[in-house]
């Protein structure tokens, strides 16, 4: 418990400087409309995106699970679970589509990498290792200061916060590319296997800012 607490005092003064996670987990423990993370890059413009990342829930209700916003568009960039079903929704540039007939048992770590691409506006789900089916949302980058939130899902640039749609559960392993990856970079992501960090989001060098009461543990601890 001592670790945990010189954790959360470290990320309260010190998220300017990245961070090493290796070996950590994001704890989300409270359905609450304030609590979040902010993970911060200085890149402005993203003409694809990759985002892969782990994460363990019990929620049946809707949750967000990763929301970039944008001056332009509240959902620049969003996954969203969306019903009890296993459908996640992923929005770029405020369009978006349905990812249907998913599974997602409680109380079970999945691996979740998600691509989409500007010029053909083509976007994909990789879950557990296995690929969905391709679908269209829109074309065009994706410009302007992203504010990028975990645990919370924006309806307005860095805000509009809905405790019914807050995420309880566990994160780690987050990485964020601005290109598409290969099928066997994912791949060896999923394996857990040597593969190119994030160059947006980086769990082995985040910066980051933790608001409430979210806290950092050892992996081997929940896992």
């Amino acid at each position: 418990m001592k670790t945990v607490v010189l954790l959360m005092v470290m990320f309260a003064t010190c998220f300017a400087t990245p961070q090493d996670l290796s070996g950590k987990v994001l704890v989300f423990p409270r359905e609450t409309s304030t609590d979040h993370v902010k993970l911060l890059t200085s890149k402005t413009k993203f003409d694809s995106v990759t985002v892969c990342f782990r994460f363990i829930t019990d929620l049946s209700r809707n949750y967000g699970l990763f929301s970039l916003a944008t001056p332009s568009f509240s959902n620049d960039f969003v996954l969203f679970k969306i019903n009890s079903k296993g459908d996640i929704r992923m929005h770029a540039l405020d369009g978006g589509t349905d990812f249907l007939s998913l599974s997602f048992p409680p109380n079970t770590w999945h691996s979740i990498c998600s691509t989409w691409r500007s010029d053909n506006g083509l976007a994909q789900l990789w879950v557990d290792g296995k690929q969905t089916i391709k679908r269209f949302i829109k074309t065009g980058p994706i410009t302007g200061a992203p504010i990028t939130i975990l645990g919370q899902e924006q309806d307005s640039y860095g805000g509009g916060f809905d405790a019914s749609q807050s995420f309880l559960g566990m994160i780690t392993k987050l990485h964020m590319w601005n290109y598409v990856l290969s099928n066997a970079e994912i791949k060896r992501y999923v394996a857990d296997a040597q593969f190119t960090p994030g160059n947006v989001f980086n769990w082995r060098s985040l910066e980051l800012e933790i608001s409430g009461d979210i806290f950092v543990e050892e992996e081997r601890e929940v896992m």
